[in-house]
């Protein structure tokens, strides 16, 4: 009997084709370079892509966790190097690098350079916030350093004018692209940085371009100057999808020079704004208290005391006598009652000790040459001796001493 033949779904043999790719340690970690065409971006931030060379194609995702860090906007014709990985896609049988990283070709040694860059300032602290300093939120003057012909210039400047026109702008020409760059834009921010100029504010940037446009402000040397520049720094270069080194060392950064132009100046719409509500408030608030005050002031002209001072008088008048009758009373009371107590007690005390009290009960006191005869010895026979009795006083002579 012949083997029965068992048929497989176009699912099943997807799936298992893609298990089997999966499976394969070449096609996880893959590196490949071609040009973008067909390119496609979800709504959910997902891109997609054919990746092709003069003679083949391929299908590329890059999903939106990888595309958000992008350096570049992509866009059909880009020449770019790729790191990913090859599956199969089992709803249409077909096979696709999923991307993890894109960079546009020729621009990978750069790049690499540039992350090794911000590494180094980064652990040198060159980006820590506790470094940058707050713009001036009123400027006299402000610096501008970017290209003299260039509509980075006039879009600041023109911005500045338009929103603060109160602010002088100086200008400090330097050139933005190319190899003598970098030595240009340090001088003048060395330059600006004199205190000759009164700066409050500096802006330092240019229009948008490639990498190898901007690659000036992700050297060493222009981010060492920000970085030590007295003046508080706004940079502005490129476009908001556009970041460098600058753009990390300065103490704010702008998405675009004409956005350096609105951070570095406040509006002067706004500003008169914000006065007039404060004049309305103001004038408010005073016209609120001279109210209270007007009331207060009625309250006081028709009050009992205004209307009637000589009644408060008699009344503090009549308090007064009052107060003046029981002072004295009090006053009656200690001295002619309770001194005349505490004077008669002494006496009594006083009587009691009195020696010739003791006379009236028929005692009486013996004195020689004035002085109390206490005992025999103070006495002698012949003596002379005084005796005091009650009503009197007796002279006497010792006959005998016993």
């Amino acid at each position: 009997m012949q083997d029965e033949v068992k048929y497989y779904s176009v699912s099943q043999y997807n799936e298992s084709i893609k298990r089997f790719i999966d499976s394969v340690p070449a096609c996880q970690d893959v590196h490949i370079k071609g040009e973008i065409s067909n390119y496609k971006g979800a709504t959910r931030g997902h891109l997609y892509f054919t990746l092709k060379d003069e003679t083949s194609r391929i299908n590329a995702v890059m999903f939106s966790s990888a595309a958000e860090k992008l350096e570049f906007t992509p866009k059909d014709g880009d020449a770019v190097l790729i790191d990913g990985r090859i599956s199969v896609y089992p709803q249409s049988g077909q096979y696709q690098v999923y991307i993890n990283r894109m960079v546009l070709d020729g621009q990978g040694d750069l790049l690499k350079k540039l992350e090794e860059l911000k590494k180094k300032l980064s652990a040198e602290g060159l980006f820590d916030e506790a470094h940058k300093r707050p713009i001036p939120k009123y400027p006299s003057k402000i610096g501008v350093i970017t290209a003299p012909n260039k509509a980075a210039k006039s879009d600041i400047i023109s911005t500045i004018k338009r929103r603060y026109p109160i602010c002088e702008v100086i200008l400090f020409p330097a050139i933005v692209q190319g190899d003598l760059a970098k030595d240009s834009i340090v001088k003048m921010i060395e330059e600006a940085n004199n205190p000759k100029y009164e700066l409050d504010t500096l802006i330092v940037g240019r229009g948008g371009g490639s990498i190898e446009d901007l690659w000036a402000f992700n050297e060493e040397i222009v981010a060492r100057a920000i970085y030590n520049s007295r003046l508080p720094i706004i940079s502005a270069v490129g476009h908001e999808v556009d970041f460098t080194i600058a753009d990390f060392v300065a103490d704010l950064r702008a998405p675009t020079p004409t956005g350096a132009a609105e951070m570095a100046v406040p509006s002067i719409v706004d500003l008169t704004n914000y006065i007039n509500q404060i004049n309305i408030r103001t004038n408010t608030i005073i016209s609120n208290r001279l109210k209270l005050y007007r009331q207060q002031l009625d309250k006081y002209k028709t009050s009992y005391v205004l209307s009637n001072p000589l009644a408060q008088f008699e009344i503090r008048t009549q308090k007064l006598d009052g107060l003046y009758d029981r002072l004295n009373t009090y006053i009656k009371d200690i001295l002619f009652v309770k001194c005349k107590n505490s004077i008669e007690l002494n006496i009594n005390k006083l009587e009691l000790l009195n020696p010739l009290n003791v006379l009236k009960k028929g005692y009486s006191i013996a004195n020689i040459n004035d002085k109390p005869i206490k005992s025999i010895k103070d006495v002698k026979k012949g003596d002379n001796i005084s005796i005091k009795v009650i009503d009197g006083e007796i002279k006497a002579e010792a006959k005998e001493v016993n």
